[in-house]
């Protein structure tokens, strides 16, 4: 119970810490986090207005864009956020106290507050000013954003290592990650894509967090080919390789070898 106690209390001074030195520096702080991903969904609005007359889905262009922008960023913003744990953290991590898991549980749950918070005030504010009336499946929702914050979890856990040990792979992901935003199904409905192509973008778990996203706040959309199944596999299995790599060079860690 001691050992669980110093836990809590650990995470809880980390996410302190946390907050104050990613956001205390920042004009507005906190709010910052917030007004940044809704100025983006309002932003990203009107340039859809222009060039659609209707969105894929519903009659609303905010709803349609904050129906796959918020899942995605769920995941990007907790990768991104993870990757950095231990290079933020570096100092600390020589009082034997604080270990690594306690860094990583405390921007874990930062971030997932952040990012629930921001989708929270996004969607009211759709449905507040837009006069959106449908019917949502809350829990399906909690759900889909869950799977992509376990999701961004396990890749920014595994990238922890990874960007340390290979420096080349770091530059590689970023290649890599950085078009993910226009090919997971943000902008569009994955299947209006022909085949073969539809069926290549469903091997992206990202498509199928978004179509899960979707398919709660829109009652009709069928979602074909959506495998939950395949989004939470992927997910836990990320976690569970970046688990072991980090068990792996803990003592690297430590003596601040990585």
């Amino acid at each position: 119970m001691k050992l669980i106690e110093q836990h809590f209390r650990v995470t809880a001074a980390l996410m302190v810490r946390e907050m104050s030195t990613r956001y205390g520096s920042k004009p507005g702080g906190y709010l910052w986090a917030v007004f940044d991903p809704v100025a983006h969904v309002a932003m990203m609005t009107l340039i859809f207005q222009v060039f659609a007359r209707m969105p894929a889905l519903g009659l609303s262009f905010p709803l349609f864009f904050a129906s796959g922008y918020l899942p995605f960023t769920f995941y990007q913003r907790m990768s991104s956020f993870m990757a950095g744990t231990m290079k933020a953290n570096k100092a600390l991590l020589s009082y034997p106290v604080v270990s690594p898991f306690d860094a990583i549980v405390s921007r874990f749950t930062l971030q997932m507050m952040t990012d629930a918070l921001v989708s929270v005030l996004i969607l009211l504010l759709i449905i507040e000013l837009g006069g959106v009336d449908q019917p949502m499946d809350l829990a399906g929702m909690v759900e889909a954003a869950g799977a992509a914050a376990v999701l961004g979890l396990g890749i920014g856990t595994i990238n922890i290592v990874m960007f340390a040990r290979f420096p080349l792979y770091e530059q590689i992901f970023g290649i890599i990650n950085r078009p993910l935003f226009m090919i997971s199904g943000v902008f569009f409905l994955p299947e209006s894509l022909p085949n073969p192509f539809r069926d290549y973008l469903l091997y992206n778990p990202l498509v199928h967090i978004i179509m899960w996203f979707r398919s709660c706040i829109y009652p009709e959309y069928r979602a074909d080919g959506l495998d939950k199944g395949y989004v939470l596999e992927f997910a836990l299995i990320g976690f569970t390789l970046g688990l072991l790599l980090l068990t792996t060079s803990m003592r690297e860690i430590r003596e601040e070898r990585l």
